[in-house]
């Protein structure tokens, strides 16, 4: 089949959802964003665009402090609904069981599977979003969410977006071992 060009304006493959928590004005304020990811292995280092028009940015460099959590599927409405209503309108900071870790101005998510609280080191505009690079201070998960010590996707049941369509799906199940079933092809 030949390829044909499509439109650029936005991904077309599954991003993983987050509630991005941060204090603004001495209160908890989480939004729904997708546009984030790992930044640097060594120190831990984690990268989320947020347009430049949210509350949310207000409060990261407020304090330099933000949380990425991660919902799992069964809290897909309350994750639309913070995509949904800004914090300048709406208080969401009784939305949620809210807790504090290393930094005491990251708000996280007691019923997210996982969160991780972040120190900003960097902020970097573009035309229409803001990138905040945050060094991952600590992780927190329950021990029900973990295999061996490490966060298991399948227990954590991460809520994925599909762009294009406007959908919220679920994690399938795993293809093939990672750095492993390539080998075959040596």
């Amino acid at each position: 089949m030949e390829k044909i060009e499509v439109s650029v304006e936005r991904l077309y493959y599954p991003m993983p959802c987050s509630l991005v928590g941060a204090n603004v004005g001495g209160k908890a304020n989480f939004l729904t964003v997708a546009w984030f990811t790992m930044a640097n292995p060594k120190p831990p280092c984690v990268l989320v665009t947020l347009n430049k028009a949210h509350y949310t940015n207000v409060g990261i460099l407020e304090n330099g402090t933000f949380s990425v959590n991660i919902p799992s599927t069964a809290m897909v409405d309350k994750v639309d609904y913070c995509g949904l209503v800004s914090g300048r309108k709406v208080d969401k900071s009784t939305l949620f069981e809210t807790f504090y870790g290393k930094l005491k101005t990251a708000p996280m998510i007691k019923d997210c599977p996982f969160s991780v609280e972040c120190k900003l080191i960097q902020t970097v505009d573009l035309h229409q979003e803001q990138l905040f690079i945050g060094e991952i201070k600590a992780a927190y998960s329950e021990e029900r969410y973990l295999t061996d010590g490490t966060p298991d996707l399948e227990k954590l049941n991460p809520l994925l977006l599909i762009q294009p369509r406007k959908m919220y799906a679920a994690v399938g199940p795993d293809v093939a071992p990672a750095w492993q079933v390539g080998k075959g092809l040596l």
